[in-house]
């Protein structure tokens, strides 16, 4: 009897510990349940609350009593897929725009504002209010707010701009509700809309532009240009003969030295192609150019009693202009300036004294390709029409004939090495007296130039430091330098240039670093969606790079190629397989190649940007760009100069600021071009500090006509050789 009441215990127990573990996993799934129901009906509770944060605010809008004379300016509709406008609402029927909830085909695309960041369905575009940044507003005495609803991410707010600038009280979406917000278009400040009516009455609803006013592009003094047949018309015929008759006047002026020079030119078939080239170069770019000259417009009758402009003169002065090659030139200014006024949708006025409007170009085909997004979040920021998207078809010509008559700009160029390359040469060739600095937001892949001006390696930095609010106050208080650029000749044997010449900021490379680029040019021609972010574009690169490390297809580099620096043979080294040409610190994303700290050479002297002399080095293959890369290895100095001549004697790939090409065998002569002002990020606070304040002293000084353009610009780059 005691075995079977073992036995049945033994057989009870299982049972019941299998229903006891059966009871605990159905409290535990109901517990779970219960835990996602309670947070499914917070998160519905929390989305109805700011849907009806949204709706107040719509309905504020609408409120007579609310209305205020503000400025309406329509939206600026672009085609987005539905997925990139996910967790947003439509701003006219206030729905959400989930792909979830899309039904119609037609709706798998939507509206997008890419000014404000508004978007909406594409059945209710054509419905949405006409509350949209104004970006002209002519006649108005004051700035005023433009209180709109905040539909994108606050990534480029200052935490100041969290709070209500009325009461000082968190503007924060509340878990439990509270007033809704109004964000204004031009200086980002928040306000409750509760507290906007006694903020309206006591400053009348007045915006000071915020703290980037300086910055900003005032509306006040931006003119839109209304075209319409018969104006135009008689615009044009009363602007032609202004023209003709300006035109008329300076060849007048200039009729005794035409004859003079036309009888000291020879007219043999030789010089007649020496003037065919100088007349071409105009059109060399490192980017598109419009209309395939860039003189300058506005000023043009100086530009022509004063000779060529010294972006494109030679500096053997061996070319002379025929009298017939002048005159077409003349005109050719003329058809540029109509060209680019016709493209023109602005005007601008005389602007305060103490503006420096920043003038943005973004290549949007740079190597992180975020062009769209940059130009939204910058339209925000700044004055969209201060804001110039570079393509194919239009180059920095417009943005920058725009400028014309502003005396103290600025300009950031949203690009890597060679958008920055293309800018510059455009301002170089509009001849300013006092030419704006140029600051770089780094976009592309290896941003060379950025890193040595301290605005960082990439976007990723930006973003890391405080996006682009962070930026354009570094942009403010940036020191001005100077930057040498290096004139690249190609030559035939004859010494005649086979092509237009171009222009070097940053290095020119000969060899196995130019066919890595090469191989990367082709294959993102062949497959530019591989390249959507710089850290691909750097994996593709060490793909390349590794592909080559077994290419032996240079080693009879050394017996290929001939330097001479300063009319002197520099001997290329037996196991080189590239030469490169430095003029600034930093190269293939960072690599220092001249490394002043390091001693153990005694004769040469330390690397600057402004000191209109270039370094020589040279490098032992694709292994060693490799072991530059990680800081495992230095590349071997060979030479410093102020002209250098790399004689080809076989086909070699060459690249200048990372754009290669195939080169045939030639001479390339490289010589100092000019200077360019840029501007650097204070990073040392004393000097960099010292250098902004020094840079604003002069221009108030220009400004008050106590100096000069050409005396600022004098004393700017004596600041920018002492300072830095």
């Amino acid at each position: 009897m005691e075995d079977d009441g073992e036995m049945g215990m033994f057989f009870k127990n299982p049972v019941e510990m299998v229903e006891s573990r059966g009871v605990m996993f159905s409290c535990f799934v109901a517990a779970l349940v219960g835990i996602f129901t309670i947070a499914y009906t917070a998160f519905q509770w929390r989305r109805n609350i700011n849907l009806s944060w949204t709706k107040a605010i719509a309905r504020s809008k609408k409120n007579p009593k609310a209305r205020h004379k503000n400025p309406v300016a329509p939206h600026s509709w672009e085609l987005h897929s539905i997925s990139r406008a996910k967790n947003l609402n439509c701003c006219v029927c206030l729905k959400s725009m989930s792909p979830s909830q899309t039904i119609v085909a037609s709706e798998t695309f939507v509206h997008r504002c890419t000014i404000c960041g508004a978007a909406a369905h594409f059945s209710c575009s054509s419905s949405a209010p006409k509350d949209c940044k104004c970006v002209s507003m002519v006649g108005y005495e004051h700035v005023v707010h433009q209180w709109a609803v905040r539909w994108t991410e606050g990534a480029d707010q200052t935490d100041d701009s969290s709070f209500c600038s009325y009461c000082d009280e968190s503007c924060s979406s509340s878990f439990l509700g509270g007033s809704p917000i109004w964000c204004c278009l031009w200086c980002q400040r928040l306000v409750h809309v509760d507290c906007h009516s006694n903020m309206s009455s006591e400053t009348g609803d007045i915006c000071d532009l915020g703290p980037l006013r300086r910055l900003i592009l005032c509306p006040l003094y931006v003119k839109e240009l209304t075209r319409n047949p018969s104006g135009g018309f008689l615009s044009t015929i009363t602007h032609g003969a202004n023209e003709l008759a300006s035109t008329v006047r300076a060849s007048i002026r200039s009729q005794s030295k035409k004859y003079k020079q036309a009888n000291e030119t020879s007219v043999d078939s030789g010089n007649s192609g020496s003037n065919c080239d100088e007349s071409t170069e105009s059109t060399a770019d490192t980017g598109p150019a419009v209309n395939g000259t860039h003189a300058v417009l506005e000023n043009s009758g100086s530009v022509m009693n004063g000779g060529s402009s010294h972006g494109d003169s030679d500096s053997n002065g061996k070319l002379e202009k025929k009298p017939s090659v002048k005159r077409t030139g003349s005109f050719g200014q003329k058809d540029e300036y109509q060209a680019l006024r016709s493209k023109l949708k602005y005007e601008l006025g005389d602007l305060p004294s103490d503006s420096r409007p920043l003038l943005v170009f973004i290549n949007k085909k740079s190597g992180a390709q975020r062009g769209d997004t940059l130009r939204q979040r910058l339209n925000l920021l700044l004055n969209p029409v201060q804001v110039c998207e570079l393509s194919s078809v239009q180059g920095p010509e417009v943005g920058l004939f725009l400028f014309r008559k502003v005396p103290h700009f600025r300009v950031l160029v949203c690009g890597g090495d060679g958008t920055a390359g293309w800018v510059l040469n455009a301002i170089d060739k509009q001849n300013f007296v006092s030419p704006p600095a140029v600051a770089i937001l780094p976009a592309g892949t290896g941003n060379d130039l950025a890193r040595v001006l301290n605005w960082g390696g990439g976007l990723g930095s930006v973003e890391r430091q405080g996006g682009l609010s962070t930026v354009l106050e570094n942009i403010e208080h940036a020191a001005v330098t100077v930057l040498d650029r290096w004139k690249v000749s190609i030559l035939n044997q004859q010494g005649k240039q086979l092509q237009p010449p171009k222009y070097m900021n940053n290095y020119i490379g000969v060899g196995c670093d130019a066919k890595v680029a090469l191989d990367i040019h082709n294959l993102r021609e062949e497959n530019p969606e591989r390249f959507y972010s710089q850290f691909m574009n750097k994996v593709l690169y060490a793909r390349e790079g590794a592909r080559s490390i077994m290419d032996r297809t240079f080693e009879d580099f050394p017996w290929q190629v001939r330097v001479e620096v300063d009319g002197v043979d520099i001997e290329v080294p037996e196991d080189a397989e590239g030469v490169l040409v430095a003029n600034i610190g930093s190269y293939m994303g960072g690599v220092d190649l001249w490394q002043n700290e390091d001693e153990t050479y005694e004769n040469f002297d330390p690397q600057s940007m402004h000191d209109k002399i270039v370094e020589v080095v040279s490098i032992s293959g694709t292994w060693h760009l490799g072991k530059l890369q990680v800081g495992l290895s230095r590349a071997r100095r060979l030479a410093q100069g102020q002209s250098v001549k790399i004689q080809l004697c076989a086909p070699l790939p060459v690249q200048i600021d990372g754009e290669p090409w195939f080169q045939q065998p030639c001479t390339l002569t490289i010589s100092h071009h000019g200077q360019a002002f840029m501007l650097k990020r204070a990073a040392e606070e004393p000097l960099g500090h010292a250098a902004a304040i020094i840079t604003d002293v002069l221009e108030n000084a220009e400004t008050n006509e106590v100096i000069n353009a050409s005396q600022k610009r004098a004393l700017l780059q004596e600041m920018a050789l002492r300072l830095t």
